[in-house]
């Protein structure tokens, strides 16, 4: 279903993702090359310190960048349109000194039916620290879970579209740095128990 955020019907999107699966076959090779294009080719606000906030996955194409929010959009608009189901999962992670406080990071869970499994990817951007990949037997995600610390996948059910919390912060700021200051720490109670919001699927802890 085509969304206002998650908007795959977007002529550019569709012209880019055609161009970046063309000669694939299968939903893995497709997938395994969207989310490694949307890694490593839409490179993470922070990193390239740019002040721009972007949420509609068409929105993230053309800027070319995006926190990892907006990657989230953009990697499930691509996925969609060439027909492979995607939703999206949050984890809570402690931030790092000298931030205090933990915030909601996102990621996607792509199904592919040619193996029958979802699996969980992580498309923010790969960095000297961070090295997150496609994996079907085993997952590697740009942050390991420390529940210790308090860093622990929120809920294990693949919402079908991004909770309201992330795009309402998206929407609010017109700068990065402001926006950084107001990630949601934790997604609302009430979101996690709202079936409407989530597809039919269940994914194992990590």
């Amino acid at each position: 279903m085509v969304t206002p955020v998650i908007d795959w019907n977007n002529q550019d999107l569709q012209r880019r993702t055609s161009e970046i699966t063309q000669g694939l076959t299968t939903d893995v090779d497709k997938a395994k090359r969207l989310f490694e294009w949307v890694r490593d080719c839409i490179p993470h606000s922070k990193d390239i310190d740019s002040e721009l906030v972007t949420c509609n996955a068409s929105e993230v194409l053309e800027a070319g960048t995006g926190i990892c929010y907006a990657k989230s959009h953009l990697l499930a608009a691509m996925c969609r349109f060439v027909g492979i189901p995607t939703g999206f999962c949050y984890q809570v992670y402690r931030l790092s000194p000298p931030e205090v406080g933990t915030a909601v990071h996102a990621l996607n869970a792509i199904y592919l039916a040619s193996i029958q499994k979802w699996i969980r990817v992580d498309a923010r951007g790969n960095t000297g620290d961070i090295n997150a990949q496609f994996g079907i037997e085993k997952e590697q995600l740009a942050f390991p879970v420390n529940p210790e610390e308090g860093e622990l996948f929120i809920y294990n059910t693949v919402f079908s579209e991004p909770v309201p919390q992330v795009v309402e912060v998206l929407l609010r700021y017109d700068s990065r740095t402001e926006m950084w200051k107001h990630l949601p720490p934790a997604i609302h109670d009430e979101l996690l128990c709202d079936e409407d919001r989530m597809l039919n699927a269940t994914l194992n802890a990590p």
